[in-house]
């Protein structure tokens, strides 16, 4: 039985997980859960899965579930995050929001643990620090991304063959066919409308700009260890085809399914077996009847071209192009600012910046700050 500890355990990732071990008991056991200030959802799930520890937003909301439960192991804040990380278990599913979620899975890793990995910021702005630390403790860095996990598995058996491409597709987002002028006026309801996916509110909108495509690059750059000029992206609106690796011999392998999260996320639980699933399957004489592949539009969403930018300088540019995204993608869900003021800011920033090479996750969160300082400079 696998001993799970699910840092992000009330938002979209954590509960699907959840739903897995819930048909799999027999498999897993839920040693620890984490949320920010969904207090109440976590006092569910506390009380359904038993952990032996947990962690919360704030001090006031570890109390509240303290006063219920006396014999649990209570932590907060992020301190909390990074000593939870440390408790005895087999596997960290990590589907943290944002670059949070860097500093306890670098402390998982150090603690030999392996990752079920669903926080592209992870590796977008750790890169580097993450994967080599994981190569020195032999840890494995399974991906929960419909995408990357695709391409681990398109991998499999296939490691000692020489890659030509990856290809990472992506559904085009809710603005697919869109001109500039039609982003101009966008409202943050129409950009949270994903036409296939249901996912939290952050990622939605970075798959509204692609900003999440290009993320998505980066993290395939060290997760696969593939320079970014062998990574491709195709717009695939269906969502069937997850993304696909095309050998020196122009041979293409391609993983399928409908677009459902719990696929990928019990691959990674449950690795190196896949679980039985009664969900539905892919018919191809209906859904996957008609498959569409199109260029991206980089003069739209010019995001993409901003990550691939940003993985070819490297150094500290992926870590400030990640954290203005985060703190602009924020603003936008306020109100804030307007849908094309996220990549026009994350550019300037990206322009301003003076380069360094972090070598710590200490000097990484600071970059992050500065970028996010940057940022509430320029708009506020």
């Amino acid at each position: 039985m696998k001993k799970v500890l699910i840092l992000g355990s009330t938002g979209s990732i954590g509960c699907q997980a959840l739903d897995i071990i819930r048909e799999n008991k027999d498999k897993f056991e839920v040693v620890g859960l984490t949320c920010r200030n969904r207090v109440d959802e976590i006092i569910e799930q506390i009380r359904e899965f038993s952990p032996s520890a947990v962690c919360v937003g704030s001090e006031e909301d570890a109390s509240r579930i303290k006063a219920e439960f006396s014999n649990l192991e209570i932590l907060y804040g992020e301190e909390g995050l990074i000593q939870i990380a440390k408790i005895e278990c087999d596997i960290v599913l990590n589907a943290l929001m944002g670059i949070s979620g860097l500093a306890p899975t670098f402390e998982a890793i150090k603690s030999g643990k392996d990752i079920a990995l669903a926080n592209k910021e992870t590796l977008v702005a750790g890169g580097n620090l993450v994967t080599e630390l994981a190569r020195e403790k032999g840890v494995q860095i399974l991906p929960v991304d419909s995408e990357h996990s695709a391409i681990f598995q398109c991998l499999e058996g296939n490691k000692e063959r020489n890659i030509k491409r990856l290809i990472l597709t992506a559904s085009g987002g809710p603005f697919r066919g869109a001109s500039i002028q039609d982003l101009q006026k966008v409202s943050v309801a129409e950009a949270l409308n994903h036409p296939n996916w249901s996912m939290g509110s952050k990622i939605t909108i970075d798959s509204a700009t692609m900003m999440n495509k290009g993320l998505e690059v980066i993290e395939a750059r060290w997760l696969f260890d593939v320079p970014g000029n062998m990574i491709d992206i195709v717009v695939h609106p269906q969502s069937i085809i997850h993304s696909m690796v095309e050998f020196e011999d122009t041979s293409i392998i391609a993983q399928l399914g409908l677009p459902d999260m719990r696929i990928p996320i019990s691959l990674a639980l449950n690795y190196p077996h896949r679980l039985p699933y009664s969900g539905e399957s892919l018919d191809f004489f209906t859904t996957g009847s008609k498959l569409i592949f199109e260029k991206p539009d980089r003069e739209v969403f010019v995001c993409i071209d901003i990550a691939y930018n940003a993985l070819e300088a490297g150094g500290s540019y992926p870590v400030v192009m990640n954290g203005a995204n985060e703190e602009l993608v924020a603003m936008f869900l306020k109100g804030e600012i307007g849908f094309l003021d996220i990549p026009k800011n994350i550019q300037r920033v990206m322009n301003e910046h003076n380069p360094s090479n972090p070598t710590t996750v200490e000097e990484i969160l600071n970059l992050d700050m500065e970028s996010r300082r940057m940022i509430k400079e320029i708009i506020y």
